[in-house]
């Protein structure tokens, strides 16, 4: 669990950076961004045994050859976003915009690679319940990554008051989209296996991952937008910190469910 968090977490910066307008941010930014993708791949990579061993549950003996060697290669993944990331941080230390960028486009690869491919590897559903997981991973990563990585930017405004506005809107507008991308495939998830909630604890985790983990957080996400009209980069990073919390209560709340149910929500 705590590896396929990182993972999302890590995919879903890497997809808000490449929504950035990156020319308008100086290259400080990105160097700590993606020194926060090394310490995530390196989490990933010592806690990769139970992200991987997901996709043995119901292997057959067809099967079982090549999930075998699933665990290696997700680690081997891993460790190669962890030298992507150090590598695309020295890039952007020595201002090689060009070479960085390349970088974190890496990085963005490699992340998606790793957990669509889970996805599609798991044992337990059909091709469209593979497809379904593959799709709700992207929109698990960006509502993650997007509220750690506006409210990082919201941050660096404290180091860099000159900077143009327009990268923290954008940041904010990106979070909103992808909300509702996630509001859609929970609703989906919630339709398909409301038969299979049971008991108080399902429902009070199901109140729980909406409220904290979809409704509130566009509440915020249209605050933080009214906040960046009057130009108040302070004010809009406490809200941004705040959501930051509300997304992590929420997507937990989804992946205690989504093991015990056996879908995303």
């Amino acid at each position: 669990m705590i590896a396929l968090f990182s993972l999302r977490l890590l995919l879903g910066m890497a997809l808000t950076w490449a929504v950035l307008p990156r020319r308008q941010i100086t290259s400080g930014f990105f160097r700590i961004q993606l020194l926060l993708a090394l310490a995530l791949s390196v989490l990933a990579s010592v806690s990769i045994g139970d992200f991987a061993a997901a996709t043995t549950a119901g292997s057959t003996s067809e099967t079982s050859a090549s999930v075998s060697h699933w665990p290696n290669i997700a680690l081997g993944l891993c460790v190669a976003l962890a030298v992507l990331s150090f590598a695309g941080s020295v890039s952007w230390t020595l201002e090689r915009r060009a070479g960085g960028t390349a970088f974190l486009f890496a990085v963005l690869v490699g992340a998606a690679g790793i957990l669509v491919t889970r996805a599609l590897r798991m044992n337990d559903g059909t091709v469209p319940l593979r497809l379904y997981r593959a799709i709700s991973e992207f929109a698990a990563a960006a509502v993650l990554g997007g509220s750690v990585t506006g409210m990082l930017l919201g941050h660096w405004y404290l180091t860099a008051p000159t900077m143009s506005i327009a990268p923290l809107g954008r940041a904010n507008a990106w979070f909103g989209v992808s909300l509702v991308f996630r509001l859609v495939l929970s609703a989906i998830g919630l339709w398909l296996t409301w038969a299979s909630l049971s008991g108080t604890t399902h429902h009070m985790w199901m109140a729980l991952r909406w409220s904290a983990g979809i409704v509130l957080p566009l509440i915020l996400c249209l605050m933080t937008a009214r906040i960046l009209k009057y130009r108040n980069t302070q004010s809009a990073t406490g809200v941004l910190f705040a959501n930051v919390i509300l997304i992590f209560l929420g997507e937990l709340a989804g992946m205690l469910l989504a093991r015990e149910i056996g879908l995303p929500l």
